[in-house]
């Protein structure tokens, strides 16, 4: 893999431009809750502003919302890790839509050029895009969490993600989005607030399981952009830098295990040695149980093996005995 140095320069009819009416907007939902959060934070649980409820609807929020991102727009939309009925289609682009993290449009072009162009010219946001040095690694950290959201280049939808804009189901979503926005942030306030029986409990709620909640898997999405692509281990012979960390795994329901991602990306297990955990996997195999998702593309043990940098790893893949047995 080589690290390219011009990353500023722009792949004709690959790239479209934000205005800066968007860029106001992107601002509004990239920055606002997470000043939103640091700014309440203290003061909330200072004057005991958070209760077991609250703390429910963040995890129940987080995690539905986790799951719609992880399983939804990027395992099942953007690569197709398995097949799934309209039903299970419509849920989890509702659900990946209340992440607040764009469309699933331009979520899902943006990504496939990532794998595209993976840590060289085009990729929209890597971390080397600057250089190799600390100061231009620390920049280029910057710019691959949250920086690039900014950027004047976005990947085009009718390149990357034809499928999605021709879908009807996933664009009366995508025009709605406006509206899941709002159900996304006020919900957990309304939910708060009937269980409680008090508009304390509403505002708390809102905070707790909207504000906080949209802050955490932001960050813990971006992370993989940024910190996975800098830090952690590469078991896998990848062409980028894409790499394993582990304290990301639960947080990230998985998506972490990114070196096997980059190697293998339709796979719809990443964590694919024994004791890696990865939640979004267990969804996807509670779905095809349930008869709500089929042709799932498991990771093949063997498959795997060639691509590891050291074969005497190849024990320690999740099914590799029963295959070579």
């Amino acid at each position: 893999m080589t690290l390219m140095q011009n990353f500023e320069r722009l792949d004709d009819g690959e790239a479209i431009f934000l205005s800066p009416a968007m860029k106001v907007t992107i601002g509004i939902f990239v920055i606002g809750p997470t000043l939103l959060f640091l700014v309440g934070f203290i003061p909330m649980l200072a004057f005991g502003l958070v209760s077991w409820v609250d703390m429910a609807l963040l995890v129940g929020f987080w995690a539905l919302t986790a799951i719609g991102i992880t399983v939804g727009y990027h395992r099942y939309f953007t690569h197709g890790s398995f097949k799934a009925p309209r039903g299970v289609k419509v849920a989890l682009g509702l659900l990946g839509s209340m992440a607040i993290q764009g469309s699933i449009n331009q979520w899902v072009a943006d990504h496939r050029k990532h794998h595209k162009f993976s840590d060289e010219i085009g990729d929209p946001h890597s971390p080397w895009r600057f250089g190799i040095s600390r100061k231009a690694i620390a920049k280029g950290l910057m710019f691959a969490h949250m920086g690039w959201l900014f950027s004047e280049e976005q990947a085009t939808v009718d390149q990357y993600a034809p499928d999605i804009r021709d879908d009807k189901d996933l664009q009366r979503i995508t025009r709605s989005f406006a509206w899941i926005v709002a159900a996304s942030i006020l919900l957990p306030g309304i939910v708060g607030g009937l269980i409680t029986q008090s508009w304390l409990g509403f505002l708390t709620g809102l905070f707790w399981g909207g504000i906080v909640r949209i802050a955490l898997v932001h960050h813990v999405t971006w992370s993989i952009n940024s910190i996975c692509h800098v830090f952690g281990k590469r078991p896998f012979d990848s062409r980028d830098m894409s790499s394993n960390v582990t304290w990301l795994a639960i947080p990230s329901f998985g998506e972490s295990w990114h070196n096997l991602h980059h190697v293998d990306p339709t796979c719809a297990r990443h964590g694919v040695f024994k004791g890696q955990i990865d939640p979004s996997a267990r969804v996807i195999r509670t779905l095809e149980v349930l008869n709500l998702a089929h042709d799932v593309r498991w990771p093949k043990p063997q498959r795997l093996a060639k691509k590891l940098k050291d074969p005497a790893m190849a024990p320690r893949l999740r099914g590799y005995a029963a295959e070579v047995s």
